[in-house]
């Protein structure tokens, strides 16, 4: 089960210093087990992190999942804050995570 954790369109003045000029809009989801949520046993947490970049021609979808980090629901939310504040993509999440994982996990 995805829970929707927060999003955000990326600065627009941003994505133009990059050369980039259509929107791209970052979403943040807690991922929790569902069989072991239903039977109230001690939850497994995870995070996904969607982009949609919102191109003239068409909308591109990039998703990175991670099904299990933690049973520590505040260290997820705490990953997932880190993320929406400093924006972080799909395609960094596993370098953030290595990062991360020394201090927080």
């Amino acid at each position: 089960m995805r829970v929707f954790f927060g999003g955000r369109f990326i600065e627009k003045e941003k994505l133009e210093n990059e050369g980039i000029y259509h929107p791209i809009k970052l979403e943040y989801y807690k991922r929790i087990n569902e069989e072991e949520y239903i039977r109230g046993e001690n939850n497994k947490f995870g995070i996904s992190v969607v982009k949609t970049e919102y191109l003239p021609e068409r909308t591109k979808v990039e998703q990175k999942d991670i099904k299990y980090l933690t049973n520590d629901e505040r260290k997820i939310d705490k990953v997932l804050n880190l993320f929406k504040e400093n924006e972080v993509t799909p395609i960094g999440v596993d370098d953030v995570i290595c990062d991360l994982y020394k201090t927080i996990f």
